[in-house]
């Protein structure tokens, strides 16, 4: 069973990722040809404090 993690931002809303996690799981099916209860998603959001790139914080982007 495929188990995908995904790190976001936060500010996603539920819908987002429910709609994300929908169009995820119907691609690892098709290229897969598993059954959709195979596929686990799991969403970490972060807190704009705990993410840099650049040297600059999102918070401060």
């Amino acid at each position: 069973m495929p188990i995908v993690t995904i790190e976001l931002i936060e500010g996603r809303s539920v819908d987002q990722k429910r709609d994300m996690a929908k169009k995820i799981t119907e691609t690892i099916t098709e290229i897969t040809k598993i059954p959709q209860d195979a596929v686990e998603i799991i969403f970490h959001d972060m807190k704009k404090e705990n993410y840099s790139k650049g040297g600059l914080f999102a918070i401060d982007m």
